[in-house]
């Protein structure tokens, strides 16, 4: 039996895309990470403090952790009378039992030689490039590299201190708080007060130089000038792909102004791109940044779709994230409409005709899903994508650019930083809108396996 399951079958609140992992016992509601790696020899030691807080009676604390070896374990300071892996899970056994709303703390010291976890969705989580290291955590990568509560709903603060080789600089969530150098190491400290899911904590390193990408950024250089209302926006690339990536990503800045003007504030405080000189199969998001390949850095539509679609992630999908993965459209589908969005802003080809050609396109291919619940093997197929993005077209068609864009702002806004479900978009929807009747909209779109007339 799973340690999501009971007696008579899976707990109903576990997400059953990713059973295994997550526990539902207990929340962190913050981690502060401490890591040593030494490139050379791929070898990471770290130490991992969660502060928790149980949910419901519990004698044993499970964490997902996948490819170490824990060393040392405290609870609350104390030694556990037990704790060991078991698959891909630390058991931590605990002298008195937990007691929902009890508060606690674990320690965790662990090492060993990171990699990718393989499964469904090809290899996830901390990946060696030619020189430095990238980590792609969604949709259950976080465990390759830090023990954690792996579930989308279960978001937390981090402080994350990486340690490495010098003349290598370490990009992570949030904001650089300090830097510091001792023999041939740097250290890079960095916080993420938002709460952030885990599958979206990440690691980048390499010779990067951090570059100001926006006159805000810029500013923020000199100690005695404001902090700027508009969003500083940076670049950490080596100085070989410098200029290649400013060229790909000039646009970027206007692309941040259209999505602030259609989906509301900005919701974190900086932005940034990091480019690595390796080809990439795909780029991917993290909370504040996105991660690029050399190859996304051309001028043509493929490139820059792909640069504004990263970008909108940060309102869908990282502000506003998924409490279970079935809702995926949720982050895919209105990242897909961003980049609808920004084709008719940037004039390459309008909204009404991408719309059109997913829809072209979509008439093609098998239809052997549901968008609202594509199940684990399809969660990443383009038809969620394109076909979640006109689901949200059909939403407008049905209220009107105004009321639907006004949405749009309310939805960020009332869920900011928190986790969503599609019923409760429909109900934003419905609350917002008056007459409009959301779920009959999508419900074709959402929930039937037939495609829909184009709206």
């Amino acid at each position: 039996m799973t340690r999501n399951e009971t007696a008579s079958g899976p707990d109903p609140a576990a997400d059953r895309y990713t059973l295994q992992h997550g526990s539902l016992a207990f929340r962190v509601e913050r981690y502060e990470l401490d890591l040593d790696y030494a490139l050379g020899s791929n070898r990471l030691s770290g130490r991992a403090v969660l502060r928790c807080v149980a949910l419901k009676d519990a004698q044993q604390i499970v964490l997902d952790l996948v490819g170490f070896k824990a060393a040392k374990v405290l609870v609350d300071g104390k030694k556990p009378p037990k704790f060991g892996a078991r698959g891909e899970h630390l058991v931590i056994t605990t002298k008195d039992r937990l007691k929902a709303r009890q508060s606690f703390t674990v320690e965790v010291r662990y090492e060993g030689n990171p990699r990718p976890r393989r499964g469904l969705w090809g290899e996830v989580g901390w990946e060696e490039l030619d020189d430095g290291v990238l980590v792609a955590g969604q949709p259950n990568g976080a465990a390759s590299w830090f023990p954690c509560n792996d579930h989308p709903r279960n978001k937390s603060s981090y402080l994350i201190s990486v340690t490495t080789d010098d003349n290598y600089r370490a990009v992570c969530n949030g904001r650089l708080i300090s830097r510091s150098r001792k023999s041939s190491r740097e250290t890079w400290v960095y916080e993420q007060l938002e709460p952030m899911a885990t599958y979206l904590a990440t690691v980048q390193i390499g010779r990067y130089e951090l570059l100001p990408l926006s006159p805000e950024a810029e500013a923020l250089h000199h100690s005695d000038t404001p902090r700027p209302a508009a969003v500083p926006q940076y670049l950490a690339a080596t100085p070989l792909m410098a200029a290649i990536a400013r060229e790909g990503l000039a646009r970027q800045r206007h692309m941040m102004r259209t999505f602030v003007d259609c989906f509301g504030p900005y919701p974190f405080q900086e932005y940034t791109a990091v480019v690595t000189e390796d080809e990439l199969e795909i780029p991917l998001e993290a909370q504040t940044l996105s991660i690029f390949g050399r190859n996304h850095m051309g001028q043509e539509w493929e490139s820059q779709r792909l640069i504004a679609h990263e970008l909108s992630h940060q309102w869908f999908g990282n502000s506003l994230t998924v409490s279970s993965w079935k809702d995926i459209w949720l982050h895919e589908g209105f990242a897909c409409y961003a980049e609808w969005i920004w084709s008719e802003e940037a004039r390459v080809m309008s909204l009404a005709e991408r719309a059109a050609a997913a829809h072209r396109k979509l008439a093609g291919e098998a239809r052997d899903l549901l968008v609202g619940d594509p199940g684990p093997k399809l969660m990443f197929d383009d038809r969620v994508y394109k076909r979640g993005a006109l689901a949200l077209h059909a939403v407008r068609m049905a209220c009107g650019d105004e009321a639907f864009f006004g949405l749009l702002r309310r939805w960020t806004a009332d869920f900011k930083h928190g986790s969503v479900s599609t019923e409760q978009f429909v109900a934003t929807a419905d609350s917002c809108v008056p007459g409009l009747d959301c779920a009959a909209v999508l419900e074709p779109w959402l929930y039937t396996k037939a495609l829909p007339p184009l709206p």
